[in-house]
């Protein structure tokens, strides 16, 4: 591997780690305090000379072990990214100041990540409310709700976290990263989400019948996508996003992969964001099909540019 690929793949790793770590809502040692014949739970953490103290529940035994869990996860988490930032910078890697217009495309992003995954779970056909989205992503537990159902919320915030890491958004948006974002956005229902589809399948509701994806015709595609002279960023977005759809290059959650590379690149750009809003799932999910079934982009495209794109503008 080239040290630029070795570079590459460590922002990876370490955007991947980061992502993880705000996944965990607790940062600290359990602890249990009793007060009268009752026991509470509280989480402990140093912050510079002094020690705080922040209460969490009512002390039960479940909630206890799950707080020890997540303590554990976090230091093995935070001392394989501390080891990665020692092999970046032994490489001579440094961070880059990032252009101010995609930082404020960043910010912008992550004002709006919660109504953003919630119009993807939607999308997607997840049973949830914006409220038990925002629970979710905030506590990582609702109640409700399908475990499945969770964990493809869960996944969506992980990939977010992970696009919108400064050194990622600073990366292509290639073959390589689209494989990364399908692997989190499957997490725990493939051993290998961002593995290239390999059998054949069919798309419900619809007669076009993707043939099997490869590799090489895949990396050549998105290249020539972003590569096309005079196209916008957010036509390009669109395109990124409607090809990977299309082509279903993974057995799982290509429809959530799609539009968060997608988002990617356009982040990237500093160009907004490109999200189908609950109301529109309808008419984009129908518009989806005669584009499966006939291959012209205009009338989707049109579409997306005019209710799903939010411009920073």
């Amino acid at each position: 591997m080239s040290e630029i690929n070795k570079i590459q793949e460590l922002k990876h790793q370490k955007a991947d780690l980061q992502a993880r770590l705000r996944l965990i809502p607790y940062d600290g040692t359990p602890e249990v305090k009793t007060k009268g014949d009752k026991q509470y739970l509280y989480i402990r953490k140093r912050v510079g000379s002094r020690h705080t103290s922040t209460y969490v529940d009512v002390y039960s035994e479940t909630l206890h072990q799950l707080l020890l869990k997540n303590s554990k996860e976090r230091r093995e988490l935070e001392k394989k990214l501390r080891q990665v930032n020692r092999e970046l910078l032994s490489l001579g890697y440094t961070d880059e100041e990032i252009d101010s217009q995609v930082q404020k495309n960043l910010d912008f992003a992550r004002a709006n990540m919660k109504s953003n995954i919630y119009d993807q779970a939607v999308l997607e056909g997840v049973a949830t409310s914006f409220p038990q989205t925002e629970e979710i992503i905030d506590n990582g537990i609702v109640t409700g709700m399908s475990a499945n159902d969770v964990q493809k919320i869960l996944n969506l915030k992980h990939a977010w976290e992970f696009i919108l890491d400064k050194d990622v958004i600073r990366s292509q948006s290639d073959y390589y990263l689209l494989c990364h974002i399908a692997r989190l956005v499957n997490e725990g229902f493939f051993n290998n989400g961002g593995r290239i589809r390999c059998v054949p399948v069919t798309i419900g509701g619809c007669s076009y019948i993707p043939p099997l994806p490869i590799e090489m015709d895949v990396k050549t595609k998105i290249n020539d996508i972003i590569g096309s002279a005079q196209t916008s960023a957010i036509d390009t977005a669109i395109k990124l996003c409607l090809y990977c759809m299309k082509s279903q290059i993974f057995l799982d959650g290509n429809k959530r992969t799609s539009v968060i590379f997608a988002n990617h690149y356009l982040i990237s750009q500093g160009q907004g964001v490109l999200v189908i809003p609950e109301k529109e799932v309808p008419k984009f999910k129908r518009l989806l099909v005669e584009y499966y079934e006939s291959d012209s982009l205009t009338e989707i495209s049109e579409f997306m540019k005019l209710k799903c794109w939010k411009n920073l503008e």
